[in-house]
């Protein structure tokens, strides 16, 4: 399916069954390896679950943003909440295997940054990805973001994010600065 065909709106508790299998879909387990953002290698076990999900939900700090096509099918999502400093974290990031490569990812992203630029006023995007995942990395950075040499650990023992397979697992710190809003038609 086309990216420009994708429409977007905001998760309500309504999707959670289906987003869960969806981004579980993009990270664990063997469907996840149809597409090229697997932790498969690296992480065993869930990467959500119903209550955590639910919770970024009815966060009142941000929403979960469900792109879908035109069936009404949700083919990605992502979490955009808002943080101090005028900062939008952008995490929970999932395409569908089948259609990754497609340019759905990008049009989720530059939706999610509008989104934080216009309605929660922020002037930075701020993600985390595990370290070792320098083909994700990669993406990011031709998207435009930049690695701030910041790492933060990942959570060991907390198999609500997954049991990993190896012992140094940690997350990079990437932002953005987003782009100014456009002045056309400002004040009309």
């Amino acid at each position: 399916m086309p990216a420009d065909e994708l429409t977007f709106r905001t998760a309500t508790l309504a999707d959670t069954d289906e987003l869960v299998a969806l981004v579980e879909s993009a990270y664990r387990g063997d469907a996840s390896r149809e597409g090229w953002t697997t932790e498969a290698d690296l992480l065993e076990g869930q990467r959500t679950d119903r209550d955590a999900l639910a919770a970024v939900i009815t966060s009142a700090a941000g929403r979960l943003v469900v792109a879908e096509d035109g069936t009404g099918a949700a083919v990605a999502c992502c979490q955009l909440e808002s943080r101090p400093g005028d900062v939008a974290y952008f995490g929970m990031f999932a395409v569908r295997p089948g259609l990754q490569g497609r340019g759905i990812g990008r049009a989720l992203i530059e939706e999610a940054e509008r989104l934080a630029r216009d309605e929660l006023d922020a002037t930075t995007m701020r993600m985390t990805v595990i370290r070792q995942r320098g083909d994700l990395i990669a993406w990011y950075e031709r998207l435009g973001y930049a690695r701030t040499g910041q790492r933060e650990p990942f959570p060991y023992g907390d198999d609500r994010f997954g049991r990993p397979t190896r012992p140094d697992l940690e997350f990079e710190v990437l932002t953005r600065r987003l782009p100014a809003r456009s002045r056309i038609g400002a004040g009309q």
